[in-house]
């Protein structure tokens, strides 16, 4: 019989009175993955910090809460920081921020290790090597000595887990360990876990938006709507045999579609032998300069008025900083056209000028907006600077439309970013970049952190604002059903090198080189093919 491991009996919280989850009972057994799934807002997070008391200090917190025979609630703070860390383990969904910038990486493993099981420094270290050499990373003396920003965003997430199973877990809880990563990385990240939940036996509590994940990963799964469960039980009857409407609507809550037909017309943006390089640092005072490492090799591009063109390619294949050399956020070697302005050889005030033209909404939509200006600032500031002769009635008329045409009420120009949840931020970027009128737009993985509903709407709203005003996208993801619902053509990337490109629907169905079929395999991009 399998061994109960987190038993959950009407857990119930509630901030300032105001009730975010209410009545949740599970039982998660050890060597299971359980996922709680829903919407932004839903309770999913909540309810694990809850359950392990990381939550703020107005939380209250009801119900019965058993880590194997230990009544959770009946633990001390002191207790508490026995359990967390050691029987407890976790992975959350940005390993940047969970990591220290200050401190190496093998510091910061060994802190666990020394503060539950009393090892000194050297040790710590010889154990945090293998921690490394049991998550699969290579180098495992260099990446001991590296600080987290010189790592890529599955090593960061492969470090997180080392850190999170150093001390032999029975629970490991992963609250969107994967969202940011490519789909090939998320297929090595999640199956490692799989393995290493086999292994050590762990229970796991799987946090996620992505349904195809949860599928492949889970045994059990919970669906979690305003707070209140949905409906829960074996994944397989769940996604066959959905019974309550909020889950059959998530389920069909795929990206689907595709852009409007393209008329042919010129070239608005040409890049021409686009290479983008980075120096190198010295490895000693007399060492010599080593070669400039090349993030963009030769690359040609063309975009048509009114066309996406989508780009493609795992973590560090060179899509975003293909973007910025595009937008001129980096230096760059090649020509650079937009429509009759070459964008190449301008600098300074003539450069600035031709920004209204091109512009950019970026990933994160939690950092892209200063949380110290109000909407109607974020929005208006491009406008001002570009256009100093509107008066202050014609730019309140510029965003109140622009923020009706994003879906937003006209009230939201008053509140400040945090008052949003994730997609709303991310309607408010784009209503930023439209209020300048561009031609081009660059969106840099601008579904990543959002779920699946909240991206169906996104991806709504960028096509018909396509339509509406004959825009250009230039779209990078990692997700390959997104691309497909937005892109006419596409482009792969690896190493900095396009290595297919073509017709969208062409290259999806049919990819030719080995890289892009494995992209596509790791995807199980088949499952949108209807």
């Amino acid at each position: 019989m399998p061994k109960p491991l987190l038993r959950l009996n009407n857990l119930t919280i509630a901030f300032d009175g105001n009730t975010v989850v209410d009545g949740l009972s599970f039982t998660l057994n050890a060597g299971e993955t359980l996922a709680i799934v829903g919407e932004s807002g839903s309770g999913k997070s909540v309810s694990a910090l809850g359950a392990v008391n990381l939550l703020p200090s107005n939380a209250k917190i009801r119900g019965e809460r058993w880590l194997e025979e230990t009544d959770l609630s009946q633990l001390s703070s002191r207790e508490w920081n026995g359990v967390r860390g050691n029987r407890v383990g976790f992975v959350f969904q940005e390993p940047m921020t969970s990591l220290n910038p200050l401190h190496r990486i093998g510091k910061q493993i060994g802190e666990t290790l020394r503060l539950h099981q009393g090892l000194d420094g050297q040790e710590a270290r010889a154990r945090a090597k293998q921690l490394l050499e049991q998550v699969k990373l290579p180098r495992t003396d260099e990446l001991l000595d590296a600080w987290p920003h010189q790592l890529s965003g599955g090593q960061r997430q492969r470090v997180m887990i080392a850190m999170a199973i150093a001390n032999n877990p029975a629970l490991l809880i992963a609250d969107e360990p994967t969202t940011a990563l490519d789909v090939t990385v998320q297929k090595d990240i999640l199956a490692l876990l799989k393995e290493l939940r086999d292994q050590h036996g762990m229970g796991m509590l799987f946090i996620s938006h992505d349904l195809n994940l949860v599928r492949r990963y889970a045994e059990h799964v919970c669906v979690m709507y305003q707070g209140k469960v949905q409906e829960i039980g074996p994944v397989e009857t769940i996604f066959s045999r959905p019974q309550s409407d909020y889950t059959k609507a998530l389920l069909a809550a795929e990206p689907e579609g595709r852009p409007a037909l393209l008329n042919a017309t010129a070239p608005l943006l040409t890049a021409r032998q686009l290479k983008v390089s980075f120096a190198r640092p010295k490895a000693g005072l007399f060492k010599r300069q080593p070669p400039a490492f090349e993030a963009v090799k030769a690359t040609d591009l063309t975009i048509a008025s009114g066309e996406t063109l989508g780009i493609v390619g795992e973590s560090g294949s060179g899509k975003t900083t293909l973007a910025s050399a595009i937008m001129r956020l980096v230096q760059s070697k090649g020509e650079i056209t937009l429509g009759d302005a070459s964008l190449s050889t301008l600098s300074g005030n003539a450069l600035r000028r031709q920004r209204h033209r091109f512009q950019m909404v970026f990933q994160d939509p939690y950092g892209a907006l200063s949380p110290r200006m109000p909407v109607f600032d974020i929005v208006s500031e491009g406008l001002r600077f570009h256009y100093p002769k509107l008066s202050r009635s014609e730019v309140t008329e510029r965003v109140h439309q622009t923020l009706r045409e994003v879906g937003l009420p006209e009230s939201c120009a008053a509140r400040y970013p945090h008052e949003f949840s994730g997609g709303q931020r991310q309607r408010i970027a784009v209503a930023r970049a439209i209020i300048l009128e561009p031609e081009l737009l660059v969106l840099d993985e601008p579904t990543s952190a959002l779920d699946r509903t909240v991206q169906k709407q996104l991806i709504t709203l960028l096509r018909q604002l396509q339509q509406r005003r004959q825009l250009s996208y230039l779209f990078i993801s990692h997700d390959l059903a997104v691309v497909r619902a937005m892109a006419h053509r596409i482009m792969v990337l690896k190493d900095g090198e396009v290595v297919e490109q073509g017709p969208c629907l062409e290259v999806l169905d049919s990819p030719q080189h080995p890289y892009t079929q494995a992209l596509i395999a790791a995807a199980h991009l088949r499952h949108f093919s209807s």
